[in-house]
């Protein structure tokens, strides 16, 4: 709200001074004034009161960072795409949170941590076979396609993955959802791997132009970080995965 300014007018001898007229009230007996207690600004109580609310603005203050710090290191983290290796599905420049929680849980209560099939994963890149050494800290976007136990062929263009549910073998990219949703179309290469109890198979989308594990081997479930569950940038393109 504006303030407003009060204009004083001051009138010199021209206007009648008004006083308000009380009701006039039988005399009675005089009431003795009433002792008035002011607590000033300065007495110990508002003193204190004083110390502990600078104290919890300033620990408000040095743990905010903390706590910002340990959201993104162990519950959730922002990324941004490079390269074009998970095309369609990601795009150069994208920004994605990606979900943590599941990872850290796993590492306090001791467990492996395994995706899903058809999961997009963020993983470590460090010391993987094949993987240049200019690159080789950097963090990769992968699709998760082969997990632990799983038996990965690819021939003729086309991953198909045996195991004790599909001994008879089953094609992912054409049988699961995401292969659809992303459009991925041959997949060059002339393979046959077992995947180890800890280990993941995981591919880009865009099978023409991604660096993975037909390159480098299957990956360790620990190097994974986290699991993409959403796009925020652009704005015209927020998907949930």
């Amino acid at each position: 709200m504006s303030a407003e300014r009060l204009k004083h007018w001051r009138f010199a001898n021209i206007c009648a001074i008004v006083i308000p007229m009380q009701p006039t009230t039988p005399p009675g007996p005089s009431v003795p004034p009433q002792p008035i207690t002011v607590t000033g600004s300065g007495s110990p109580r508002n003193n204190r009161h004083s110390v502990r609310d600078s104290l919890s603005t300033i620990g408000l203050l040095l743990l905010a960072p903390l706590i910002a710090v340990m959201l993104t290191l162990f519950v959730f983290q922002s990324y941004q795409v490079d390269g074009p290796s998970m095309e369609n599905t990601l795009h150069n420049n994208d920004r994605l949170i990606v979900w943590k929680l599941p990872k850290t849980w796993a590492k306090i209560t001791g467990h492996q941590y395994v995706p899903n099939r058809g999961d997009v994963v963020i993983l470590n890149g460090s010391g993987l076979t094949n993987y240049g050494s200019a690159e080789d800290k950097k963090q990769l976007v992968k699709r998760v396609i082969g997990l632990p136990g799983d038996r990965i062929v690819i021939k003729n263009n086309i991953v198909t993955i045996y195991n004790n549910a599909y001994p008879f073998g089953f094609q992912p990219d054409t049988t699961l959802p995401y292969g659809k949703e992303a459009g991925i179309g041959v997949t060059p290469d002339n393979l046959e791997v077992t995947i180890g109890e800890d280990e993941l198979f995981v591919c880009g989308d865009n099978r023409l132009n991604s660096l993975d594990s037909r390159s480098f081997g299957p990956i360790k479930t620990d190097q994974i970080v986290g699991k993409l569950v959403m796009r925020i940038m652009p704005l015209t393109d927020i998907k949930r995965f």
